[in-house]
């Protein structure tokens, strides 16, 4: 597969991926959701669901159309800064979080972990080279205008994923730093990610897997509908009414 914007590649999960974060959204303007977990024992197999379904809280705008592993499709695309959490297929490349490097969380890692420290920033502008990474800004030549601090005041980013949207290569003002992190509460709607309660968030990452490729599939009820079959996608999610 390849990712959108790119050239067009059926976007049937028929590949490597063994790890499947499912979202399913009302419609367009919702601002949550359903997540559910779904694996499978080898590439081609079929999905089983793992554990119950949780709400999660999507972008204030709802959602648009990202920059991932399915194909260019008609309809509203993500924009920075638009409130809009990502449609689509995407990778989930990696954990984040305010634990240290050599805490237990760390070593139980089985993605790449980022220890959130005061350097390390996300980087929203679009004028910047270091646009939609995640950089140690004491390992670099801070020439951003806006970026946000991984190390918050708060819980949002205590423990997290890193969802590859908008990447290889990142297009500015496409949208940027699309993370699953903790929620502030039920029904409160983010910037752009998708949110949970902390447990629910921690049971995640302890889950995910690269050698699993995992996958990060995030649509509205009807997009669901009309698109399971041909992308491959597990039979009986549904969104939170």
């Amino acid at each position: 597969m390849t990712p959108s914007g790119a050239s067009g590649v059926s976007p049937t999960l028929a590949t490597s991926a063994r790890q499947l974060v499912l979202v399913v959204a009302t419609g367009w303007g919702s601002a949550v959701g359903r997540l559910q977990r779904f694996e499978r024992a080898s590439r081609g197999a079929a999905w089983h669901s793992l554990g119950r379904q949780i709400p999660v809280s999507l972008g204030r705008s709802g959602l648009a159309w990202g920059r991932g592993w399915h194909p260019p499709v008609n309809g509203l695309e993500k924009r920075e800064g638009d409130g809009c959490a990502p449609a689509g297929i995407f990778a989930i490349t990696a954990l984040f979080g305010y634990a240290a490097p050599d805490s237990a969380l760390a070593r139980a890692a089985r993605l790449p972990y980022l220890s959130a420290r005061p350097d390390l920033k996300a980087i929203d502008d679009p004028a910047s080279a270091y646009y939609n990474r995640i950089v140690d800004q004491s390992a670099v030549t801070p020439e951003w205008a806006s970026c946000e601090d991984m190390l918050r005041d708060d819980d949002r980013y205590a423990i997290g994923a890193v969802v590859a949207h908008n990447t290889e290569p990142a297009v500015p003002g496409a949208g940027s730093c699309i993370f699953l992190h903790v929620w502030a509460g039920p029904d409160v709607p983010t910037a752009g990610c998708t949110a949970m309660a902390q447990a629910d968030m921690s049971e995640i990452a302890h889950w995910l897997d690269a050698s699993a490729a995992p996958v990060l599939v995030q649509l509205p009820q009807a997009e669901y509908d009309v698109r399971r079959t041909a992308w491959g996608l597990p039979v009986g999610s549904t969104a939170m009414r």
